[in-house]
């Protein structure tokens, strides 16, 4: 009841002293106490929901080191089984997205993570203890169904904390958890494979059911760690709480969509950022799932052993790590996203190519490619997940959005499970050329959004869009980004 008289209070604070039409009459914010928030937010925000990723990306990749561990003679796998296996997991993992974001914001974001995370640290645990290749599927199948929303919950989550150009390099340091986790798998994998026997388990059991294991005990321990909407934040006070939405609101200039009606169901769906969102990570998604999946498997085909191979892609993804964060950082501090959205799908492109040309260059070369594009992944693939929605307005705009984008990008880890195809190893030629058409794909769709955003801005400035301050107020009030005052970054 307290809290609910506190949200209330918040509210009518807020519509007292500004509404959205008149930011103007407020006083001007407080510097230290923006410090303060920001350094609160920073410590309460950002560190559990990375550990979480990390453990979400080791439950989702850990099948590609438990393959060389294995796994496909013990299940009697053959053929495209494999790919099979992979696959089945996106099917849920797309169609639970958009609602799983909607009922978040519905549901406190602590017990909804929770909750779906601790059952699929169990649905981890199951894959190690399966006894056939139809039970790896359908664990696969509801892998998918609860981590759905967990990534796109926690960018709807961040973005509600902070500004636009504070937010890129809080969310690449969120993001690197899952970069990490990709090398860690290596280790772990490495360290795990040495159980085999114990209990009468294969290593690659092992993978399994220890990491699923801690997942569902930082699953539990999340229910009383993570932050909530700001509005019931725990680790802020009223006057906080109040200051972190006033700042938000702010910058967002009348962009608001707290109703979630037919209007604001037809502006999101029609909204053709959202779209041209979903090609730009789609593309990079599908070169983060074959790194993920495949880069062990490359390394071991080019003549290392399996346990090397792990080894040596840890740097890789400790590498990318680290330009992730710089990039981060700088792509806030000079207010821009385009440009290094294209130098990363550059980067990529010379990996790429290098692959594409393995027969004729040297084993060091090859690995060097996977640097290059592991990197150049890892540049543009949170740019695009930021750039977006930092372009969208509203609760339900930027919840809905960040759902669509993640979901339908997640068709490049599809793509991703089926271009490799086994018979071709270790040349891949098609997974390669497809994954280098798609990293295009990705950069055509960055300038596409990039030209957009230009345009739509101009139109504002000239005041095409001034027609929509007569709409009747409900609907003025519930336009997210397509108010006139709003203006978007590039």
């Amino acid at each position: 009841m307290d809290m609910l008289f506190e949200k209330r209070t918040m509210t009518e604070n807020l519509t007292s002293r500004s509404g959205h039409s008149s930011p103007g009459i407020l006083k001007p914010i407080d510097a230290s106490m923006e410090r303060r928030v920001l350094r609160k937010c920073d410590l309460h925000v950002i560190p559990f929901l990375a550990v979480l990723y990390l453990l979400a990306f080791l439950d989702r990749v850990n099948v590609g080191n438990a393959r060389i561990q294995g796994l496909e003679d013990d299940l009697n796998m053959r053929g495209h089984d494999f790919n099979v296996a992979l696959q089945v997991f996106f099917i849920p993992y797309i169609l639970f997205e958009v609602p799983s974001n909607i009922l978040i914001r519905k549901v406190a974001p602590s017990a909804w993570i929770s909750v779906n995370m601790t059952c699929w640290g169990i649905i981890t645990v199951c894959m190690g203890l399966t006894r056939s290749y139809t039970g790896l599927v359908i664990c696969r199948f509801l892998l998918g169904i609860f981590e759905a929303g967990f990534v796109s919950g926690c960018i709807y989550l961040i973005s509600m904390y902070y500004k636009r150009h504070e937010l890129q390099r809080r969310w690449n340091l969120f993001y690197t958890a899952g970069i990490l986790a990709s090398a860690l798998s290596g280790l772990l994998a490495y360290a795990l494979a040495n159980m085999a026997g114990i209990g009468g388990y294969g290593g690659w059991r092992w993978i399994f059911i220890i990491e699923g294991l801690a997942t569902v005990v930082f699953a539990v321990a999340g229910k009383f760690i993570l932050a909530d909407w700001p509005e019931t934040a725990e680790f802020l006070t009223l006057e906080e709480r109040t200051f972190v939405i006033r700042r938000t609101q702010e910058e967002m200039a009348g962009a608001v969509m707290d109703r979630l009606d037919s209007k604001s169901w037809r502006r999101v769906v029609c909204d053709w950022k959202i779209w041209i969102g979903v090609i730009m990570y789609l593309g990079d998604t599908n070169a983060g799932y074959s790194g993920s999946f495949f880069n062990a498997t490359i390394l071991r085909q080019v003549g290392w052993t399996s346990v090397n191979a792990q080894l040596l892609s840890v740097p890789i993804y400790a590498l990318a790590a680290l330009v992730a964060v710089i990039v981060g950082f700088l792509s806030d501090r000079l207010r821009h996203r385009y440009a290094f959205c294209m130098l990363g799908v550059c980067i990529a492109t010379v990996g790429w190519s290098l692959l594409l040309a393995q027969d004729h260059i040297s084993v060091v070369a090859q690995y060097i490619a996977l640097y290059l594009v592991t990197v150049g992944t890892y540049i543009t693939s949170p740019l695009s997940i930021i750039w977006m929605n930092n372009n969208l307005g509203g609760h339900y705009k930027r919840g809905i959005g960040a759902a669509l984008q993640i979901a339908l990008g997640n068709l490049g880890g599809i793509t991703a499970s089926n271009i490799y195809i086994t018979k071709q190893a270790p040349t891949f030629p098609v997974g390669f050329g497809v994954s280098l058409a798609l990293q295009w794909l990705t950069a055509a769709a960055c300038t596409a959004f990039f030209a957009g955003l230009v345009v739509e801005n101009r139109k504002r400035d000239r005041g095409e869009r001034d027609y929509r301050y007569d709409l009747a107020k409900a609907e003025l009030d519930n336009l997210g980004d397509d108010h006139p005052n709003f203006r978007f970054v590039y």
